[in-house]
């Protein structure tokens, strides 16, 4: 190992049950620098981590670590819920006097912590009162406290607002000028251009290739990742184009109040027109499509669908009236994970597979089987439990449980979130041909790009009011903020 390099892998392997997950894997992770490991999901990228991590040990190769102190963040957030925000960030290294926790240095801590990260997180609350996208940010707080040799970050934008990856990006860069190394696990691909100076690109299980990030384009990168030619990779990064005249409303809502996170949003959605919702963390967007859903009582408002209206706080009125909801944390909320690929996709469809009371394996089969075909699920076979697919194709799953409803409106909250860029492409295609085909969609997404480019419309939210509605060329990146920023100045 050079002077510079902290951590050395070379020649590592990994199996199980026999099944190949890595084979003779090469890294190098060097202080100052950021390493953007590159890869679609199955590729063996989540293996290596935990390889380097120490969570596996490799069957075969050898692993220079040099006493390196690592901190990993998971994609998936592995915190404590039920403990406050300051417990999760000191779990373990507590700030103690005279052998006791000492709550109030660990709470002051953690405001100062919280406070320089720009994370806005009361230190006493339990961390269950926090979506997704702050606990990802406490994750992160917590690693990079940790005084680590190695920091290592799974999708640590995934679930974060512009502002919120802003911070963390300038988070990475303040990182290597201390002398970090980080490995750094994205599928934004404008992210790793900003941060990153190297790059290890996996596909099946092996590293294709390794170098300087500078010298590989983005559609090389890409068409690296993907094992394709490069024309056909440039298709991955191409914008998307879907503008069609909508039908008839599908759904209309109008003046939704649900508690504090949904203060006074309108919203309609025509036949065949994608819709998105844009915001900051904390805007409302996802306590917008569960209200729309259902899952969250009115205290205002009314929610129609074909022009007649829907029972508010009813998921089943909901999904009577054909409104259906793809949520953000698919693991959660979404997937059955010990459940089989067939029995998640039929979940909500059983008395249309049932015959006096009695599922029919037969009609059971014909529709996983047409889904699987259509959606491009990659499993083993469908009696695969769901839980041991990439997350893309666990998406993919969720997205055939509700089609197989036949939805007037399908509302998709980050359906992207955490998904290769193969993959990613596979599902937004998939939403435009949803769309060409008459169903109304609501996309919620944190990276603006893909929320301009998907959507016919966007509907501005701050602060749980909807503030400004863009349409045609006004669907920018640039106009969603300039609409957050305005809505903000006009209510200071």
């Amino acid at each position: 190992m050079a002077a510079t390099d902290v951590l050395a892998a070379t020649g590592l392997t990994k199996r199980f049950a026999g099944v190949r997950a890595l084979e003779d894997a090469d890294i190098v992770l060097r202080r100052g620098r950021v390493h953007a490991l590159m890869g679609e999901n199955g590729a063996g990228k989540s293996t290596l981590i935990k390889l380097l991590s120490g969570v596996h040990e490799p069957d075969s190769g050898v692993l220079d670590r040099r006493g390196a102190r690592i901190s990993t963040v998971y994609q998936e957030v592995n915190l404590v819920p039920t403990l406050s925000v300051a417990a999760n960030l000191f779990l373990g290294r507590e700030p103690r006097r005279r052998g006791l926790v000492d709550f109030a240095a660990m709470r002051r801590q953690a405001a100062e912590v919280l406070g320089g990260l720009g994370i806005d997180a009361d230190p006493r609350a339990p961390l269950t009162d926090f979506g997704l996208g702050v606990r990802q940010l406490v994750a992160i707080a917590r690693a990079v406290t940790t005084e680590a040799d190695v920091v290592i970050m799974d999708e640590p934008t995934s679930a974060l607002e512009p502002r919120e990856v802003g911070t963390l990006l300038d988070l990475v860069r303040d990182l290597a000028a201390r002398g970090v190394a980080v490995l750094f696990v994205s599928h934004r691909l404008h992210e790793v251009y900003q941060v990153c100076d190297d790059v290890t690109v996996l596909r099946d299980g092996r590293v294709v290739h390794t170098g300087p990030l500078a010298a590989l384009e983005r559609a090389r990168l890409v068409a690296t990742m993907l094992g394709r030619e490069l024309a056909e990779a440039r298709s991955h990064v191409a914008d998307t184009d879907h503008a069609a005249e909508p039908g008839p409303a599908a759904l209309r809502a109008r003046g939704l109040r649900s508690g504090a996170a949904v203060a006074g949003v309108d919203i309609e959605v025509g036949a065949g027109e994608i819709v998105g919702l844009g915001g900051l963390l904390g805007s409302g967007r996802t306590e917008t499509v569960q209200a729309l859903a259902g899952l969250r009582g009115l205290d205002a408002g009314v929610v129609e669908a074909a022009d007649r209206p829907v029972r508010a706080g009813s998921p089943k009125a909901s999904i009577g009236a054909g409104i259906v909801l793809v949520p953000e944390d698919r693991k959660a909320d979404g997937i059955i994970p010990h459940l089989s690929v067939r029995d998640n996709i039929v979940l909500a469809v059983l008395s249309r597979v049932s015959r006096f009371g009695v599922l029919s394996k037969a009609r059971q089969d014909a529709v996983v089987r047409g889904f699987m075909e259509r959606l491009s699920i990659k499993a083993s076979s469908p009696n695969q439990p769901v839980g041991e697919l990439s997350g893309g194709n666990q998406q993919k799953v969720m997205l055939a449980r509700w089609l197989a409803m036949s939805p007037r409106v399908l509302l998709l909250d980050e359906p992207t979130r955490g998904i290769d860029v193969g993959v990613k492409a596979q599902v937004l295609s998939l939403v435009d041909e949803l769309a060409a085909n008459g169903l109304g969609i609501v996309l919620v997404s944190s990276d603006l790009e893909e929320l301009v480019e998907g959507a016919d419309r966007v509907v501005v939210l701050r602060d749980g009011w909807s503030v400004a509605e863009l349409r045609g060329a006004d669907v920018t990146a640039d106009g969603v903020l300039a609409a957050i920023a305005d809505a903000g100045e006009r209510g200071r």
